[in-house]
């Protein structure tokens, strides 16, 4: 049976509170000794460099020149890592003190915040996806996130499914950022247009598709920016009849 998170955080405890080994390089130069924080470190260098896809246990031992198996004695697999890793970005969140009077501002504040740290290292809201808020640093967030959403009066029940839908949001939205931002490096992705030529494109379509090409312009206007500050206010005007109700 796999270890729960509770036996993994005492883990880590009991490791953190005896010796630390000294490692040396091959000229004998002392480096630093592996920890859960230089693995964590370690690994957000990789993907902010490389992107999310370039992390691996094996990529991740050789970086810190150390073998897979002593990575294992800190974190217990790959699943442990980003959730190591998202509490860490989670953490870098302001929370506010829930306000009844502004509290859609606050969640939108919020989601922008988790927003602008996951795009700091691409693709890394795949690590968030489809995993239990299990992590402290998680966790603080979605409570942080609930209490405004209480405070805002909406039901429990509509709050916590709300935090899961922004939530969501949020890793979907950054993930098509950082992927699309990544795509012109690529020479097989000579298929990616403009938006001139989308709306070239677009123009010549059939009289079969009347919609889209008379609304072409308000169809690819606006920046990631502009679109997500749209729909997270989209989603949070949308839970204000329920907090009236």
């Amino acid at each position: 049976m796999s270890p729960t998170p509770q036996q993994r955080r005492a883990a880590r405890h009991q490791l953190a509170t005896g010796p630390v080994a000294t490692r040396r390089g091959p000229a004998g130069a002392r480096k630093k000794p592996i920890t859960v924080d230089l693995i964590v470190d370690t690994a957000f260098a990789i993907v902010a460099a490389e992107g999310y896809d370039a992390l691996t246990m094996r990529r991740l031992a050789t970086t810190l020149e150390t073998g897979p198996s002593s990575l294992y004695a800190h974190v217990v697999n790959k699943e442990d890592l980003d959730e190591l890793l998202i509490g860490r970005l989670c953490a870098r969140v302001a929370l506010p003190e829930p306000d009844p009077a502004t509290w859609r501002d606050q969640l939108v504040d919020v989601c922008t915040q988790l927003r602008e740290q996951y795009l700091r290292y691409p693709g890394i809201s795949q690590a968030a996806f489809a995993a239990a808020p299990t992590n402290l640093d998680t966790l603080r967030l979605a409570e942080g996130l609930l209490g405004i959403l209480l405070a805002g009066g909406v039901p429990p029940q509509t709050a916590a499914w709300a935090i899961d839908a922004l939530v969501l949001y949020v890793n979907a939205h950054t993930l098509e950022v950082s992927l699309a931002r990544r795509r012109p490096a690529r020479d097989d992705d000579t298929w990616v247009v403009s938006r001139d030529e989308v709306l070239r494109r677009f123009a010549a379509l059939p009289e079969t598709y009347p919609h889209t090409k008379r609304h072409a312009d308000e169809l690819t206007t606006g920046t990631p920016e502009d679109r997500f500050a749209f729909t997270v206010r989209l989603m949070v005007d949308g839970l204000v009849g329920s907090a009236q109700g």
